[in-house]
């Protein structure tokens, strides 16, 4: 035991700790500056705006800043957008990203479903409107005319022209109702 301690105070003792010390201290700071240097540490890219640009340009400019992309869906139609144009984006425009980030994108379709016009004849303009929204059609403009049935669809009319229940429209397409307005014509 006594042999112990002696060699615990002994010079070659704190020689070799301090060799240690030194090893172990010279490891932190190479893992530190390593890891630094690895993961690009304060190294930031700021993510540009690519609403409304077509999947090409998007392509190009990201591909310019290092960025990458990837198309998660492109189901929902926009008509106030080109097809193939960027709808949505994540991370959002101006957010600062790292080199070679994925940027997540959404694209218009190129064409849209078109939608079977439901039976909304001789229903009630509340009944029409739900059921002509839950197809993905558009509610335009309400039109009465005299008929005993008030605010009972009488008409359904795209582009001014009368369409039949079973009728192919766009998806998004406004429909204008033509609706009684409770009145008994006269004859």
């Amino acid at each position: 035991m006594l042999h112990f301690f002696r060699f615990l105070f002994s010079r070659t003792f704190f020689w070799q700790l301090f060799l240690v010390l030194l090893a172990v201290a010279g490891l932190l700071t190479l893992t530190f500056y390593g890891l630094n240097w690895h993961t690009r540490q304060g190294n930031f890219i700021e993510v540009p705006n690519l609403n409304t640009m077509t999947i090409a340009d998007a392509q190009q400019l990201l591909q310019d800043q290092d960025l990458n992309y990837e198309v998660i869906d492109s189901a929902r139609f926009n008509p106030d957008y080109l097809p193939f144009a960027v709808i949505e984006q994540t991370p959002l425009a101006g957010d600062l990203v790292k080199k070679d980030r994925k940027i997540y994108l959404t694209l218009n379709p190129a064409n849209y479903n078109e939608v079977i016009l439901p039976d909304v004849i001789q229903i009630t303009r509340r009944s029409a409107e739900s059921r002509l929204r839950a197809v993905g059609l558009e509610i335009g403009e309400i039109m009465y005319q005299n008929n005993i049935g008030k605010d009972m669809v009488l008409q359904l009319r795209y582009e001014n022209a009368p369409i039949a229940p079973g009728d192919k429209l766009p998806k998004t397409s406004r429909v204008d109702l033509v609706l009684g307005n409770g009145k008994v014509p006269f004859k």
